[in-house]
C-alpha cells in the first residue's frame, strides 16, 4: 500500500517493512532527505553520476572517490579553434536559383544546389572543451565503511563526501564561488595528521598541457585544438592554490608532469582558479597566467569559513527567491539514483520538486553576468569534442535553457544570453549583406564562442534563418517581465536589426500570395517530398509575427520611429497565417504535408511554437488552433528525447491538461531520460530538459501569457496540496501559489512597477490596478476570485 502523504517528521520513522527510528533516528532521516539536496551511497563511477558545481566561469564534476578522487573541469571560453568568419562567397549568387527550385517544387535539387554553394565555410563549428581533471590520489587510504555519502546541497551549492576509513573520519567539500572566481576545495579528517594526498593532471587533449610546480602551487598549461581547418588560438591556464595546516608540501616533476604532495596534513584547501586568452570573439590577446594569479592574489589570507559563507550569501540570495512542495512520501527517504531509478512506478512527488529546484541550481551555476551563456551541457563537459560540439543551438536548445530564468526569479542570469545577441548582432549584419544582400543581422540555428552565424551542418539542418529571432524574443521577455526602460532602450537595436532583415529577405509566396522565408526549413523535420528545405514554414511564420509584434510594443514605450512602424506592420499583416490541415491537426507547412513526413513521432514539434513558448495560440483566445495543437501532439506521442519530452511538458501545459502534463514529467524524470546525478539524457546528456522540466513545473501552477497571469491552470491531480513562492509574471510582478485539495487557499502579487494585471482561475477572472511596492493577497470564495 503507498505511504499517504504527511510531513516527513511523521513518516521519517519508517524504514524497511515499517521499523521506527528513534527522535535522534528521525531528524537524521530529516537531514539525509532534505528536499534540496541530491545525496548517494557510493562514489560515480561514471560522469553522469558525478556531481556539478559551477560558478558560472568555471565548472567542476566531483566524483566522490575514496582513496582517489578527481574533479574534471571546465572554463566557459575553453572552445577549440580561433576567430573565423564562415562566409561563403557563392551564396548570394545561388540564393535566386534555390528560391526558384523551392517555388517549383523542387525540393531535393534546392538541397543539393544549398548543399554546393550556401553552407558556411568551414560547413561545421567549434566545439566545447575540457581542461582534464584534477586528481588527487591518497596513498594508503583504504576502503570506505558502509557509513560513505556523497552529496549536492542545492541550497548551499556545496558538494560533500563523508566516510569512516582505517577509523577516520574524512570529510571532502567542494564549492564553485562566483564572488571570489574560483572552485575551492576543503579535505579534513577526525584526526590530525590524518591527510596525505598527491596531486595532478590529467588531460585528454591532443595539444598535450604541461603540468608544472611553483612552490605551493600546481600550474597546468597549454593551448586548445584545432578543429575545423581553424587553427589553435587560445592559451590556457589553470592554477591551484595549495594550503595546508600541520604536514608538509613537497612538487616532483617527471616524465608524467608535475605532481604536488601533501604528507601529514591536519586540513588541505585547495583554490584553483583557471583562464583562458579569450577577450571577445575577435579578440584572444588575453593573459590567463596574469588572470589567475590576480585571482588568488585577491584571496591571500582569505580563510575558508569566510570564502564559503561569501559563497553561499551570493548563491543564495539567487536560489532562495523561489521555494517549492509538490508533496512528500516515503520514497524520498531513499538516495537520488534510487528514487530516480523508482520513479516511474512510485508515488513520489518531491522529486519533482527536487528536480525542479536542480534545474534552477544548474543556471545559476552555469549563467552569471560576464559568463558565456550556458551552452548544450550548461558548462560541464569532459570530452574535447562535446555531443554536438557543446553549442548554442538556436533552433530550440539554447532557448529552452532560459525558459526558466525570468518566471522562477533568477532574471539576472539572462544577461550572457543578451551580451551573446549582441556579439551576433555584429557577425550576423556581415553575414546577412554577405549571404542575403540584406540590412539588419541573421543567425542561423547555430552558433559557437566565436559567434558563427552561417547555416552549418547540411542544408537539412542548417538552412534557417530564423534563429536570431527567437533569441530577440529573450531579449523583449526579459523587458517584459522586469519593466526597465532604459534597458530596453540599449537593447531595441538588436531586435530592430533582426527586424530589418526579415523586412529585406521575405518573399511572395506564388502560390498563396503571403509572404514566407525561403529557403527555410521546419527544424530539423524532413516534410517527405524529397528534402527538409521548404518556403515559409509555420515556425519561422510565428516567431517573426512575435518578433515584428515586440517591435511594435517596443516601438510604443519608446517613441515611435513612424516609417519603421508603417513597414512592420505591412509585413506583419501579410504573413502567412496558421493552416488546420486534413487530419485536424496544426499544419507544419504551407502545404498539408504533416502526415507525408518522414517522421511523425519526430523529437522536434517546431510548429507548435505559437503555443509555447509563444502566446499566439492557446486554448482562450484561439480554441480551434489550440485544438489542432493538440491533435498535432497526440500524433507526435509523449515519449521523445529528453529535452523533447520537457517541450511537450510545456506545450500540454500550455493546454490546460495537468493530468496528462504530470504523464509527460513522469517519462522525464524515468531512468532513461534521467541520469542518476540528475542529468537530462537526450541521450547523452544535454542541460536543456533540465530546463525544460522546470519551466514546464512553473507552467503547470502559473502561466504568465496573453496579458493575463493564469493561477493553477493545469495543476496535475497528483500534487492536491503544495505551493510555489517566489514566481514572477509579465509585468514586474511577483505570484506566491498555494493550494489544498487541488484548490486555490491563497495567491500573493507583489507589484515592481505600476501596472493593470489581470488573474484568472478557471472561469474567474479578477481586474488589479497596483502601484510599484504595493502586495495584495488573494482568494477563492466559491470559486471566484477575489481580494482577500
Amino acid at each position: 500500500m503507498k505511504a499517504t502523504r504527511r510531513s516527513l517528521l511523521a513518516i521519517a520513522g519508517m524504514t524497511g517493512a515499517g521499523a521506527t527510528f528513534g527522535a535522534r533516528g528521525a531528524m537524521a532521516a530529516t537531514a539525509k532527505t532534505s528536499p534540496q539536496r541530491l545525496w548517494y551511497r557510493q562514489p560515480a563511477k561514471e560522469w553522469v553520476e558525478a556531481l556539478p558545481v559551477g560558478s558560472g566561469k568555471l565548472g567542476a564534476m566531483v566524483f566522490g572517490g575514496v582513496a582517489a578522487e578527481q574533479l574534471q573541469l571546465n572554463e566557459d571560453t575553453l572552445w577549440a579553434g580561433g576567430p573565423y568568419e564562415p562566409i561563403n562567397p557563392q551564396a548570394f549568387g545561388a540564393l535566386p536559383e534555390i528560391r526558384k527550385l523551392i517555388n517549383d517544387g523542387q525540393y531535393e535539387k534546392a538541397t543539393e544546389l544549398a548543399n554546393a554553394k550556401f553552407m558556411a565555410v568551414p560547413v561545421r563549428q567549434q566545439s566545447y572543451q575540457t581542461i582534464g581533471s584534477l586528481k588527487l590520489d591518497f596513498p594508503g587510504l583504504g576502503e570506505a565503511g558502509a557509513d560513505y555519502v556523497r552529496d549536492l546541497d542545492l541550497d548551499g551549492a556545496i558538494a560533500t563526501t563523508v566516510f569512516t576509513a582505517g577509523g577516520v573520519r574524512y570529510r571532502r567539500e567542494v564549492i564553485a564561488s562566483a564572488p571570489d572566481g574560483v572552485i575551492a576545495v576543503r579535505l579534513t579528517a577526525s584526526r590530525k595528521g590524518a591527510i596525505t594526498v598527491d596531486l595532478s593532471f590529467a588531460s585528454p587533449l591532443k595539444s598535450k598541457p604541461v603540468a608544472s610546480i611553483e612552490g605551493t602551487q600546481l600550474v597546468f598549461t597549454g593551448v586548445n585544438e584545432a578543429s575545423q581547418g581553424i587553427a589553435a588560438a587560445l592559451k590556457f591556464e589553470t592554477r591551484v592554490d595549495v594550503r595546508v595546516k600541520g604536514g608538509t608540501v613537497s612538487g616532483q616533476g617527471g616524465d608524467k608532469g608535475g605532481v604536488l604532495s601533501v604528507k601529514g596534513a591536519d586540513e588541505v584547501v585547495l583554490l584553483i582558479a583557471a583562464a583562458t586568452s579569450y577577450r571577445k570573439y575577435n579578440d584572444v590577446s588575453g593573459d590567463p597566467v596574469a588572470l589567475n594569479k590576480a585571482t588568488l592574489g585577491k584571496l591571500s589570507g582569505k580563510a575558508w569559513a569566510k570564502i564559503l559563507a561569501d559563497h553561499q550569501a551570493d548563491h543564495r540570495a539567487l536560489y532562495r527567491r523561489v521555494t517549492v512542495d509538490f508533496g512528500r512520501t516515503r520514497a524520498d527517504l531513499l538516495p537520488t539514483d534510487e528514487r530516480i531509478k523508482q520513479s516511474p512506478t512510485t508515488d513520489d512527488p518531491s522529486l519533482a520538486s527536487l528536480y525542479f529546484q536542480f534545474g534552477r541550481y544548474l543556471l545559476i551555476a552555469c549563467s552569471r553576468p560576464g559568463s558565456q551563456p550556458a551552452n548544450l551541457q550548461g558548462i560541464w563537459n569532459e570530452k574535447t569534442f562535446a555531443p554536438w560540439g557543446g553549442k548554442y543551438t538556436i533552433n530550440i536548445n539554447t532557448e529552452m535553457n532560459y525558459w526558466p530564468a525570468e518566471p522562477t526569479s533568477l532574471p539576472e542570469l539572462v544577461e550572457p544570453l543578451i551580451a551573446l545577441v549582441q556579439d551576433i548582432a555584429e557577425t550576423g549584419a556581415r553575414m546577412a549583406k554577405a549571404m542575403y544582400g540584406a540590412r539588419g543581422w541573421v543567425t542561423h540555428h547555430n552558433t559557437d564562442l566565436w559567434r558563427a552565424t552561417g547555416p552549418i551542418d547540411g542544408a537539412k539542418f542548417g538552412v534557417w534563418p530564423t534563429g536570431g529571432a527567437w533569441l530577440c524574443k529573450h531579449v523583449w521577455d526579459h523587458y517584459d517581465y522586469n519593466r526597465d526602460k532604459a534597458y530596453l532602450a540599449r537593447v531595441y537595436p538588436l531586435m530592430k536589426g533582426s527586424a530589418r532583415f526579415f523586412l529585406d529577405t521575405l518573399v511572395v509566396d506564388p502560390k498563396f500570395g503571403v509572404l514566407v522565408t525561403s529557403p527555410s526549413i521546419s527544424p530539423e523535420n524532413d516534410h517527405g517530398h524529397g528534402s527538409s528545405l521548404v518556403a515559409g514554414p509555420t515556425m519561422d511564420q510565428a516567431i517573426i509575427r512575435d518578433l515584428f509584434d515586440n517591435c511594435l510594443k517596443a516601438e510604443a514605450v519608446l517613441g515611435a520611429d513612424e516609417a519603421f512602424v508603417a513597414e512592420v506592420k505591412a509585413a506583419r499583416d501579410k504573413l502567412a497565417p496558421y493552416k488546420i490541415g486534413k487530419d485536424g491537426q496544426l499544419q507544419e507547412w504551407q502545404e498539408d504535408w504533416d502526415a507525408d513526413a518522414k517522421d511523425i513521432h519526430h523529437r522536434h514539434v517546431s510548429h507548435l511554437y505559437g503555443l509555447f513558448p509563444s502566446d499566439q495560440v492557446s486554448i482562450d483566445t484561439t480554441p480551434k488552433l489550440a485544438a489542432a495543437a493538440k491533435q498535432t501532439l497526440v500524433t507526435r506521442g509523449d515519449l521523445s528525447t529528453g529535452w523533447a519530452i520537457a517541450w511537450r511538458l510545456n506545450l500540454w501545459s500550455r493546454l490546460g491538461e495537468g493530468d496528462h502534463a504530470h504523464g509527460i514529467l513522469k517519462l522525464l524524470l524515468g531512468p532513461e531520460r534521467t541520469y542518476p546525478n540528475m542529468f537530462d539524457a537526450h541521450p547523452p546528456f544535454q542541460i536543456d530538459g533540465n530546463f525544460g522540466g522546470a519551466s514546464g513545473m512553473t507552467e503547470m501552477v502559473m502561466q504568465s501569457r496573453n496579458d493575463r497571469i493564469y493561477l493553477l491552470p493545469a495543476l496535475p491531480s497528483v500534487w492536491p496540496t503544495g505551493h510555489i513562492t517566489g514566481l514572477r509574471a509579465r509585468g514586474a510582478i511577483g505570484v506566491d501559489v498555494r493550494w489544498t485539495g487541488g484548490k486555490l487557499v491563497e495567491a500573493v502579487l507583489t507589484a515592481k512597477a505600476d501596472g493593470r494585471h489581470t488573474v484568472v482561475l478557471a472561469g474567474s477572472t479578477l481586474d488589479l490596478d497596483l502601484k510599484a511596492g504595493q502586495r495584495v493577497r488573494l482568494v477563492a470564495r466559491n470559486g471566484v476570485l477575489a481580494r482577500a
